[in-house]
């Protein structure tokens, strides 16, 4: 989602195009037969037999699959890499699905919740007027970080020391105090409670980018505070860098990865009032 440039052409995903190109011919027929719905299409027997033979399409799936038919823009994470979400938004949809960074797959993870909430937080305002030019059914909000990646080993080192941080005090709104909290995100991010967190933002792979120090310390505190029954599903993508992997360890704990899948590691994490969290001292 970070990238900003076109994405290459995989010869994996010639085969998704080529499904898309199938489902949207099979939503015509669909549509003039009153037949299944078009996002039977997109997932295939799997899904046909996860749902409702009485269910309908919503708009934004059917835009989905005209986009991807369409288009030759492919989403950045692999075939294998979102089936590990898509088969947790199977059993979970609809639900609220909060995602860091806003991209060409963007309208993807949207039609894989129909009538739920998603809900996409991204770092640069231009960008964000560009996608909803192009999707404007998407609901997208621009989030300002405190943090650049060269100072990761320090905030990582030092985050200790503020009570602000500490997993028995960390809230996220208004919390100034700690520089890994996001502290000024709009207010349905506080007041929801997040299922499903994706983690493919913001940018962090240069010295002066965001970093997702932030975004990963804050989807750990928001699961944690959890008071609704289940876990939060947390999806962090690019795992294969050092700093996404260090604070994964430090804050969504390895205990709580369940599957781990290219570039890809799911957790589900439980609040904290429902598990002991050691001494209350550490995150893990």
């Amino acid at each position: 989602m970070k990238n900003r440039s076109p994405f290459s052409e995989r010869p994996g995903f010639l085969a998704v195009t080529l499904v898309l190109l199938i489902g949207a011919a099979l939503a015509i027929s669909s549509f003039c037969q009153g037949g299944t719905s078009v996002l039977y299409s997109i997932a295939g027997p799997t899904f046909l037999r996860a749902v409702d033979d009485n269910y309908s399409p919503v708009a934004i799936q059917i835009q989905a699959i005209l986009h991807y038919a369409t288009s030759r823009q492919t989403p950045q994470q692999s075939r294998k890499e979102i089936g590990v979400s898509f088969q947790v938004l199977k059993s979970r949809a609809p639900c609220n699905f909060l995602v860091f960074g806003l991209g060409f797959d963007s309208l993807m993870w949207a039609s894989l919740n129909p009538r739920g909430t998603t809900l996409f937080l991204e770092e640069d305002p231009k960008w964000v007027q560009s996608v909803l030019k192009d999707a404007p059914q998407l609901r997208a909000q621009t989030v300002r970080y405190r943090t650049q990646l060269k100072e990761a080993d320090k905030l990582l080192s030092s985050y200790r020391s503020k009570r602000s941080c500490s997993p028995s005090e960390a809230v996220l709104r208004g919390n100034t105090e700690c520089r890994l909290a996001l502290h000024n995100l709009p207010d349905e991010v506080y007041d929801k409670e997040w299922d499903l967190i994706m983690i493919d933002a913001p940018r962090g792979y240069f010295p002066e980018a965001p970093g997702r120090m932030a975004a990963i310390f804050s989807a750990a505190v928001m699961a944690r505070r959890r008071r609704g029954s289940g876990v939060t599903h947390v999806f962090l993508h690019d795992v294969d860098r050092k700093v996404e992997k260090a604070f994964a360890n430090e804050f969504l704990c390895r205990k709580f990865l369940v599957k781990a899948v290219g570039r890809l590691w799911h957790f589900e994490i439980p609040s904290a009032a429902n598990v002991t969290h050691g001494d209350g001292s550490r995150f893990c």
